[in-house]
């Protein structure tokens, strides 16, 4: 056999003439920096939000097409993945889904329609995801599927409790599709960020909390969208057409060390 050379490894890691679905798509965040990514490999792009101005903004930048819905709804993202089979057919390639917000509260603090709407946000789409796409996406001969976790989903942070547990059952929900879809041909990973300089986030927290999370990475910064949508592109890729089921970690190394806050 062969070794592939330079320029196969380079094929591959192009998207022409395939279409993605991402979910989230709008806000300036990480949906944003994932549609400008896939398009630059050559994806025709999908962009879904339930803010029309947010889909509609990241579609003409990228010249994909614009579309409103609310994926916690059933019925919302049948529509959607039965107009996607219906308008691309044999091109529809995958769904990256971004959605996902944190409520900060204990776990003592939330009430039942706090926890309905957590995990509406951060588990039910995942689950519609993978319930109605991937087996279009089988009987397309594969695909992949490709979620946002959190560090929180992985070890207990203070306030983050129930988001987290969610985010835990997000990555399993990985897993098990993975299982359960690989023999189809559809891979389904999720990659894990830590603290990223998304517009949510830059106001939610000040300057001297970014300060001091960047001294405390190995890396001595804070991730950009621009970061996770390096590794959603790669995860989309023929590159990656041997990885699934996997969990891929995308912090800087702060998993992976014991630094005392002040001291790193």
């Amino acid at each position: 056999m062969s070794q592939p050379s330079l320029k196969d490894h380079l094929a591959a890691a192009r998207l022409d003439d395939r279409v993605y679905v991402v979910l989230g798509a709008g806000g300036g965040g990480i949906g944003d920096a994932t549609c400008v990514a896939l398009a630059g490999a050559g994806a025709e792009i999908v962009c879904v939000d339930r803010v029309s101005e947010h889909a509609e903004s990241i579609a003409a930048a990228v010249g994909g097409v614009a579309y409103v819905a609310d994926v916690t709804r059933r019925a919302e993202m049948a529509a959607l993945f039965e107009s996607i089979s219906g308008r691309f057919g044999e091109r529809f390639a995958g769904v990256i889904d971004i959605v996902g917000i944190a409520k900060l509260a204990r776990i003592d603090a939330l009430d039942d329609a706090a926890i309905d709407r957590q995990f509406d946000v951060v588990l039910r789409h995942a689950m519609l995801t993978v319930q109605i796409a991937a087996p279009l996406l089988a009987r397309r001969g594969g695909g992949s599927l490709s979620f946002i976790g959190s560090l929180a989903g992985m070890a207990a942070m203070p306030d983050l409790s129930f988001y987290g547990i969610a985010k835990a059952a997000l990555l399993q929900l990985v897993r098990c599709a993975a299982l359960e879809f690989g023999p189809a041909g559809v891979r389904v990973n999720a990659v894990v960020p830590g603290y990223t300089s998304t517009p949510r986030l830059l106001e939610m927290l000040p300057a001297e909390t970014w300060e001091r999370v960047a001294a405390n990475n190995p890396l001595r910064r804070v991730a950009t969208p621009q970061d996770i949508a390096k590794a959603l592109l790669f995860l989309v890729s023929d590159l990656a057409d041997y990885v699934t089921g996997n969990i891929l970690t995308l912090d800087g190394g702060v998993s992976q060390a014991l630094l005392v806050p002040g001291t790193g």
